[in-house]
């Protein structure tokens, strides 16, 4: 590639990161309001969250769209190549996000039908760590900060912890009476909804590892202590 070609593709792919970024402050205000929503029963919050879904979904396309003709036009190699790929990941990532907060103030609605079943304590400890753990998967990308990205990695497991305790608490409601079956089964779903965001942050910070040092930790279990 000449000076001129080169110049343009590293404003292609700044142009990429900036698209990203953009997509990615989407996705955090979703998850923000859909929380927000469940916290203060916000039904025409939770509606809204649903509705503007749809720019999320177009933004998705419009990323996976100018990935590929990175791709197809410029031939990248090396380090490069390992961000446009991680891009494209990063980008389903961001969409599924946006889908779980929509999953979100589906539950939502649902429960603001019926009084609330008990004062939420952990729900939303839950949901401030998630939410954190996207914010800080984003930055890592940006950064191509290895050592946050790791970070994000590890607070996986106070989310799985808190999942295991929401899930035993709320069976034990609707053990002691079936008429809380509905309202407890339906926080479980926004428990598990909040604990696959968190695996999606996960894995864009996996995919941060990837890019910087063309190492893949996918499925990678701990080296156990002697």
């Amino acid at each position: 590639m000449d000076g001129h070609i080169y110049k343009a593709f590293d404003q292609e792919l700044k142009e990429l990161k900036e698209s990203l970024l953009y997509e990615g402050s989407l996705v955090e205000k979703a998850i923000d309001e859909a929380v927000r929503a469940l916290l203060e029963r916000d039904s025409e919050l939770a509606r809204q969250v649903i509705s503007n879904d749809d720019v999320l979904n177009a933004k998705e396309v419009e990323l996976d769209e100018f990935c590929l003709k990175l791709l197809a036009l410029r031939q990248p190699a090396a380090k490069d190549l390992r961000f446009i790929t991680t891009a494209i990941k990063i980008n389903y990532d961001l969409e599924r996000i946006g889908d779980l907060a929509v999953n979100i103030c589906e539950r939502v609605l649902e429960l603001n039908q019926e009084p609330q079943l008990k004062p939420y304590i952990d729900l939303p400890k839950m949901a401030k760590i998630a939410q954190t753990m996207v914010k800080e998967s984003l930055d890592a990308f940006v950064k191509e900060d290895v050592d946050l990205a790791l970070k994000v990695a590890k607070d996986d497991e106070l989310v799985d912890q808190l999942l295991d305790q929401i899930f035993r608490e709320l069976l034990t409601y609707m053990m002691e009476d079936p008429r809380t079956i509905a309202r407890a089964t339906r926080l479980i779903f926004i428990s598990k909804y909040l604990e696959r965001i968190a695996d999606h942050a996960v894995n864009i910070a996996e995919l941060v590892i990837f890019m910087v040092k063309g190492k893949i930790i996918r499925h990678m279990k701990p080296v156990p202590e002697a």
